[in-house]
């Protein structure tokens, strides 16, 4: 039994607080936002303003954070030109546009299977509302 329990967690030591990080990046709505964004613009790069204006409800810190993010994982790449008033870009990265392939793969499937998640919400909240007198 102890050397079973072993072998699981010796094949599950990938994921260790780095690999959960990137998971959590990699579902992270703005980090996708940011990206497709980029990727529909010329060239795949886009200035911190235009992605601002893009970007409905998300405040400058977090664009901030998750450019940063995203450079540091290699996603995206920061150009910054010595301007007046200053002027920086961001330009997706190899690895950024090969992201989108299984996030659209995964659209897809949200999009053909729509409706049967709908319809097991509305049971599941019907199911739930009956169980709830005075809902």
């Amino acid at each position: 039994m102890a050397q079973r329990a072993k072998k699981i967690a010796e094949e599950n030591s990938h994921h260790d607080c780095d690999f959960r990080d990137m998971l959590s990046r990699v579902g992270d709505k703005w980090s996708l936002l940011v990206i497709f964004i980029l990727k529909g613009r010329p060239a795949y790069r886009g200035r911190f303003s235009d992605l601002k204006r893009s970007i409905p409800g998300i405040s400058q810190r977090m664009l901030t954070a998750t450019v940063r993010n995203l450079e540091r994982d290699g996603m995206l790449t920061r150009h910054a030109y010595a301007e007046v008033p200053p002027r920086v870009e961001y330009e997706l990265t190899p690895q950024g546009r090969g992201r989108t392939e299984p996030v659209l793969g995964l659209v897809s499937w949200l999009q053909s299977n729509w409706p049967v998640i709908r319809n097991a919400r509305d049971r599941f909240d019907a199911r739930t509302k009956l169980a709830k007198p005075g809902l």
